[in-house]
């Protein structure tokens, strides 16, 4: 059967949400992973590292907005193999089936050279690549499963084999100089993985993507802002470019607008994108490639 031809293909609704589809949504404590969260509004496991608290808030929020939303917190290490296989086997003894992986757990690294150790260069690399690499080996096969029949209240048949692996980046997946060695060498190779993945992934209807975020406003300040980048996704607002008018919109993005592209990228909506890098930055890579403001 042809993918567009069956109406199982396409999660979205007519709310516009992922009902009854099954998501993986890593770094869903952040800002951007928790805004992917909400736009998504599915069967989501939200995964982090600590404990299951913080997510009260996101629950019940959802709860009101998203009646047929189910959040499931679960503490995860996206840089461990073992542990994204017993996410994997979690997720299936559950519901029987995965459709949307989104790979949100990013870190910064340090902000130079002379601050960046190895030990700080392989952190960043198994977060915000070596994540994506282990979501584009083992998810597959699980977002392959079919279950024709509705195994759990507002299920939708899944017919056929089908399922999206989103990457979020940053604008440093192309670009040098917009933060530290560490986040551009661990962002180009995350685009790496996406781009391996089209060759991969073919004849398996699992398609991959990634988003490039620019200046994104996560609301956070420099009170309590790790320096040294290692707990952080994207740099405060503060530590941003003060000067918009090398972003052609003129301001900093919201993280809704990065979860946007996710919901989109997940859906049936964008079933003929494959390998892509859709750049979310206001246009300032176009305006002003050479000096990128993060």
């Amino acid at each position: 059967m042809s993918a567009m031809n069956t109406g199982n293909f396409s999660p979205y609704r007519a709310d516009g949400k992922l009902h009854g589809f099954v998501c993986v949504v890593t770094g869903a404590q952040q800002p951007v992973g928790l805004a992917i969260c909400r736009e998504l509004a599915a069967c989501i496991y939200t995964c982090d590292k600590g404990s299951t608290e913080g997510y009260e808030t996101l629950i019940n929020e959802i709860a009101t907005d998203s009646l047929n939303t189910k959040i499931i917190p679960y503490p995860f290490n996206v840089a461990k193999e073992e542990e994204t296989l017993m996410l994997i086997d979690d997720v299936l003894n559950s519901w029987g089936r995965l459709d949307i992986w989104v790979c949100s757990s990013g870190l910064l690294g340090p902000p130079s050279i002379e601050s960046t150790t190895p030990a700080d260069l392989q952190k960043c690399f198994e977060t915000n690549s070596m994540a994506p690499f282990f979501a584009l080996k083992y998810a597959p096969p699980a977002m392959s499963k079919t279950t024709p029949k509705k195994a759990y209240p507002n299920a939708a048949p899944k017919d056929q084999k089908y399922g999206s692996i989103i990457v979020v980046s940053s604008v440093a997946s192309g670009y040098g100089g917009c933060w530290g060695p560490c986040y551009t060498m661990s962002s180009h190779a995350a685009l790496g993985v996406v781009r391996a993945g089209v060759a991969v992934l073919k004849g398996s209807g699992v398609r991959i993507n990634c988003i490039s975020p620019g200046q994104i406003d996560v609301g956070v300040d420099l009170q309590g802002f790790d320096m040294h980048g290692m707990t952080s996704q994207f740099p405060p607002a503060s530590l941003q470019s003060k000067e918009k008018h090398g972003i052609g919109l003129e301001r900093s993005g919201l993280p809704i607008e990065v979860a946007r592209v996710a919901g989109f990228l997940a859906s049936g909506f964008s079933s003929y994108v494959n390998g892509a890098n859709i750049v979310v930055d206001g246009g300032s890579t176009v305006m002003n490639p050479l000096a990128v403001p993060i």
